[in-house]
């Protein structure tokens, strides 16, 4: 029977589960909101059940390899444990991946939510075939994550990738890990919400005013619809976003000399905009950048930076990836408790 594995994107609104084969296509998938303020073991509960409603799906048909669980959090991968996860706030020092796997009694691997994404645009999107890659994940944060040799890059104690926290200016606005000026406070969806509403505050945007006035939800959408419709203000916080990235991305080109550099997450839908003032910081800071620059055609290889192809599933499908990378057991120790 063809092989399979079950994703799982956990993140602190929404809980994303898919189903894969082992060639990439997908068999079925859905999306429920998480509710973490109703409990882990709630959570898990929920999660177990709908792993298991799907695994039924194609029980007859399909071998199910194993589950993977990407936490937006610190993750002790050796333990399965999750040291401590913002969005999850009763999951400190949780073993998560114990407690799924007594649950459903098949493999389960944990990894975090930006390394999940990272596998996923690595298998099916921006970074197909590249052996070596680093993805930059724009949501409510900024997350990151490093593919070197196929293999995903965990660091000592597996904090690799928190580019976010990468100072782009010493002065900058204060960031909640303790230092100011992070990626992270330029180039979130929550940073565009405060910069609009300094610009607000300012009186600087009639238009940005005016929609958050009329919208309660006022987020970092509103603030896009702003900029594509002309405002000034709107236009330039994405300008704002596109250098602070350009700033770093150039420290990690020079640094690491990799073909491709993935940018994902919510914020990147965005990209039309704030993509100029990226490759503008890029080719300014970058000795590498500018001899490997595709449209200066300088060098036959060539430093690739693009927007993610999977959107908001690029982190469900790397979870599915993990089983099937992982080389595990037969059929008989893969089966899903009924």
């Amino acid at each position: 029977m063809q092989s399979y594995s079950i994703g799982v994107d956990l993140g602190g609104t929404n809980m994303r589960v898919a189903a894969l084969e082992a060639g990439g296509r997908q068999l079925d998938a859905f999306c429920a909101e998480t509710g973490v303020n109703r409990g882990r073991d709630r959570v898990i509960g929920e999660m177990c059940a709908a792993i298991h409603r799907l695994a039924g799906r194609f029980s007859d048909t399909h071998t199910l390899s194993g589950v993977g669980v990407g936490v937006p959090g610190i993750i002790d991968i050796d333990a399965g444990t999750v040291w401590s996860a913002a969005n999850l706030p009763d999951w400190t020092d949780y073993p998560v991946r114990a407690e799924i796997q007594r649950r459903l009694a098949t493999p389960v691997f944990l990894e975090n939510d930006a390394n999940c994404a990272a596998l996923g645009e690595q298998w099916l999107g921006s970074g197909a075939q590249a052996n070596n890659l680093c993805m930059v994940t724009l949501g409510t944060g900024v997350g990151g994550a490093f593919i070197f040799r196929g293999m995903l890059w965990h660091g000592t104690i597996g904090m690799a990738g928190e580019i976010g926290h990468m100072t782009v200016t010493p002065e900058g606005p204060l960031c909640g890990c303790g230092n100011s000026g992070c990626l992270e406070q330029f180039a979130s969806a929550t940073a565009i919400k405060r910069m609009a509403q300094e610009a607000i505050s300012a009186g600087k945007s009639a238009d940005l005013e005016r929609a958050m006035d009329s919208n309660p939800r006022f987020s970092a959408e509103t603030v896009f619809q702003c900029a594509l419709k002309g405002d000034a203000a709107a236009q330039q916080i994405f300008d704002t976003v596109g250098s602070a990235l350009g700033v770093v991305l150039s420290g990690l080109v020079d640094a690491l000399n990799l073909a491709r550099y993935v940018i994902g997450g919510g914020v990147a839908n965005a990209w039309e905009l704030f993509s100029p003032a990226l490759f503008r910081e890029l080719r300014q800071r970058s000795i590498v950048f500018r001899a490997t620059d595709p449209a200066a055609r300088m060098h036959k290889k060539e430093t690739t930076v693009t927007r993610g192809k999977l959107g908001g599933d690029a982190g469900v499908i790397g979870a599915a990836r993990l089983p099937l990378l992982s080389g595990i057991p037969s059929p008989s120790q893969t089966r899903v408790h009924e």
